[in-house]
């Protein structure tokens, strides 16, 4: 009995042995996987190609500090109006290393087929389980690049303004250099790829119609709703956020907080939003635009997100509160605002800023804007975005 309960406890031992070794080897292969890449897009935007290096910089602070674990940061950066580098930022012995990948005769990716192609680059050189991007430009929101009334308008566009601290369009100053959302994800449509977060960099972008366009290519949209000051999102605080398990509220905090203290101008506004509540949230507010129509003796009322004359965006629970006078359906759109848009990534300094205005009070802010009330003649094309045919 003795030598049996021996023999037993000496195969337990082995069977330990042998699970701990398949465990050990079953680890070594899975932390050998890349389980996510980030792509940064960084296309010719003129004149914000050192901010752009200093974010890059500002990034591979927190790379070195651990950000990057299982995963991989490629990035687009273009450095003249016609050509660009694809490169990889890696920790290797101590230090951030940029390894060259692949040279571009191009510095914008302006068509569907060519936001495809370079994302295909970028997944076949670093596949992963799944992916994300961040953007840095200029930006306009969803306004279109072509329309007539966009190109030759006697308004300054906000980055026309000098002698002020200076914002951030997607894309360049000129239309050669810019992209239209619907066309962007259509491009990453095609590329055959859902994206975990796409994070604009840019000015004006956190909008219900930007976020409707690219609700079938990314689960979550990081934005701002106003204008982005030069410096950008502050990626040596947030880094850490945006690889592996994504803290999206340690972005939104981080971000605040940056700017909240921010010595050139303590203004910043982040929203971040739920895209697949979005055909929810459409579905609503058909139903809230059928029974009301908005009174436009309460415009002037509204809270702007711009510097622009009319404004264009405004904020989205303050048009929709003003719009709809039933306490019932106002409550849905409450409830399902706040699963769309949550206000705990939906965090503003008490003031934004705007290169044509200066600093702008912000009384009500729900993080993403909406144009429909706009009778500025840029927002014409508002009636032909996916958002405003979805929900009119």
């Amino acid at each position: 009995m003795r030598r049996y309960r021996k023999f037993i406890h000496v195969v337990i031992v082995l069977l330990v042995l042998l699970c701990s070794s398949c465990s050990n080897d079953d680890q070594s292969s899975w932390s050998d996987e890349n389980l996510q890449t980030v792509l940064i897009y960084m296309p010719w935007s003129t004149n914000l190609t050192n901010y752009f290096e200093q974010n890059l910089e500002d990034l591979e602070i927190a790379i070195s500090n651990g950000a990057l674990r299982n995963e991989r940061l490629i990035v687009f950066f273009a450095t003249s109006p016609d050509e660009a580098t694809l490169f990889e930022i890696e920790f290797q012995k101590d230090k951030c290393v940029r390894s060259l990948l692949q040279e571009y005769s191009v510095s914008t990716f302006s068509t569907a087929q060519g936001v495809a192609s370079l994302i295909k680059d970028v997944k076949a050189i670093a596949p992963a389980r799944k992916y994300a991007m961040i953007v840095g430009s200029h930006a306009m929101g969803w306004l279109p690049v072509n329309a007539p009334y966009s190109l030759y308008s006697s308004q300054k566009e906000y980055w026309q303004y000098e002698d002020v601290p200076l914002t951030r369009y997607f894309g360049g100053l000129t239309s050669e250099y810019q992209i239209d959302i619907s066309v962007f994800a259509e491009g990453i449509a095609r590329s055959g790829t859902k994206m975990e977060y796409i994070l604009f960099d840019d000015c004006y972008m956190s909008s219900i119609e930007v976020a409707y366009d690219l609700k079938n290519v990314t689960d979550y949209l990081i934005a701002s709703p106003t204008e982005v000051m030069a410096y950008g999102f502050p990626y040596a605080e947030i880094g850490q956020y945006l690889f592996g398990e994504v803290n999206y509220a340690g972005i939104a905090e981080g971000f605040l907080s940056f700017y909240e203290n921010y010595s050139m101008m303590p203004c910043g506004t982040i929203g971040i939003t739920v895209c697949s509540e979005l055909d929810n949230m459409a579905t609503l507010m058909k139903e809230i635009n059928l029974r009301h129509q908005f009174d436009e003796e309460k415009l002037s009322t509204l809270q702007p997100m711009d510097g622009h004359t009319p404004v264009i965006f405004f904020d989205f629970a303050d048009y929709v509160s003003k719009l709809c006078s039933d306490a019932e359906l106002l409550e849905q759109f409450y409830v399902q605002l706040e699963k769309t848009s949550p206000s705990k990534y939906c965090l503003s300094t008490r003031s934004y800023y705007s290169m044509s205005r200066g600093r702008v009070n912000i009384d009500t802010y729900s993080g993403i804007t909406i144009s429909d009330p706009s009778q500025n003649s840029k927002a014409k094309a508002k009636m032909e975005t996916g958002w405003y045919m979805a929900t009119h």
